[in-house]
């Protein structure tokens, strides 16, 4: 058995109080990665900016 079938059978006999303690518990996780890789971005975009921020930049992009 895979994982997800090991947790998809202990959720059958689990409480439902326990079923929704790990709904939550997955659900935090899910949104805590997205964070994750949102905050990833940042310091990129500072080491970036001094690149994006000058005229030979704004100079390429103005034909589009």
């Amino acid at each position: 058995m895979n994982t997800k079938e090991l947790l998809y059978a202990e959720i059958e006999i689990a409480p439902e109080i326990v079923v929704q303690e790990v709904y939550d518990f997955l659900t935090y996780l899910k949104h805590k990665e997205k964070k994750s890789k949102r905050l990833d971005l940042f310091p990129a975009e500072s080491a970036l900016r001094k690149d994006w921020l000058s005229p030979e930049e704004d100079e390429a992009w103005r034909a589009l």
